[in-house]
């Protein structure tokens, strides 16, 4: 499901991300949850949330950095 607001995301995003990173997270999420909707254009027979959180995932590392000593 999309999210509305950063509240909305799962909480392994909201402890991990900053605010402006979830924002990215969110955006992304909905875009692609629209893109994905037909389960001809996942691969390996992902779902459509899988689908989607791996998109925003990428869109992330390609603003983001992940810190080594705190896993932020």
């Amino acid at each position: 499901m999309p999210y509305r607001t950063a509240s909305g995301l799962p909480e392994s995003v909201r402890n991990i991300l900053p605010l402006p990173a979830q924002k990215i997270y969110m955006e992304e999420y909905n875009n692609a949850w629209q893109i994905y909707a037909s389960p001809s254009k996942r691969k390996d027979a992902a779902s459509r949330e899988e689908t989607a959180a791996r998109v925003a995932w990428a869109a992330v590392k390609k603003k983001y950095e992940k810190d080594e000593k705190t896993g932020h």
